[in-house]
């Protein structure tokens, strides 16, 4: 039963990863016992299951995702949402208002305009037709405050770490709320700038080196040696001014 990489190791299209007993996952197929990559990435290994974490993609729908979109166009029945996927997605306007929709008295515009930022949740999805989000549940809807910043898809279950390990850390250390998107879009809301910028810095490292093991104890390295260097800075100010609390 043998596998052909280490884990983590960068693949291409072709690269045979396994073979007999293994079944294939993401961006790999099965041909007469051998499971290839299909996509430029990372490859793993979970029990029997072999997948490749693509360097590089779209994010693909799927129901019960968190998402952040942007609205992209009002209709008569709702909004066009973009989700960073091959697909813009639909808000009905039942699932945005809590009571009936009334074509001739609701305007859709005063509650989500063209611009506005969502989160939003995928409640259908197939092939037959785009996706249909929600904004009915609890912390969705629009977003009035925080810095928003995109990464790679891929790389989301790597910010956010083994049972919410990596994601819990940065919120910890820098104070910040933090709201992910599958769709590779978060939303950070500090008590200052100052909290916001650390937090962008631990999630960018993170996607740049998300196929580097050690990464939790590195990140939260960073993140105490940047709080280190503003508490001196904020000591010397206060010397400087002679200004105390």
């Amino acid at each position: 039963m043998p596998v052909f990489y280490e884990r983590r190791q960068l693949v291409t299209p072709g690269d045979l990863l396994a073979e007999n007993d293994y079944v294939p996952g993401e961006n790999t197929h099965k041909e007469n016992g051998k499971i290839y990559a299909t996509r430029v990435g990372l490859v793993n290994y979970e029990d029997k299951r072999v997948y490749v974490v693509a360097l590089k993609s779209f994010y693909e729908p799927m129901v019960g995702d968190t998402v952040i979109g942007k609205v992209i166009e009002v209709t008569l029945g709702g909004w066009i949402v973009d989700i960073r996927a091959p697909y813009v997605a639909m808000l009905r306007a039942s699932d945005a208002l809590e009571r009936p929709f009334k074509p001739q008295k609701d305007d859709l515009p005063a509650l989500f305009d063209v611009g506005d930022l969502l989160i939003a949740k995928i409640v259908a999805y197939d092939r037959t037709r785009d996706p249909l989000l929600t904004v009915l549940e609890r912390g969705m809807g629009k977003i009035t405050r925080g810095q928003m910043m995109e990464i790679t898809p891929t790389k989301i279950p790597r910010v956010i770490g083994k049972q919410g390990s990596m994601v819990s850390m940065i919120k910890q250390e820098t104070g910040c709320l933090i709201t992910i998107g599958q769709n590779g879009r978060i939303l950070i809301s500090g008590k200052s700038p100052e909290d916001e910028r650390l937090a962008v810095m631990a999630i960018r490292k993170i996607e740049q080196e998300a196929h580097t093991t050690g990464l939790t104890d590195r990140v939260t390295e960073m993140l105490k040696k940047e709080k280190g260097n503003k508490e001196v800075k904020e000591e010397n100010v206060t010397e400087k001014t002679g200004k105390t609390d």
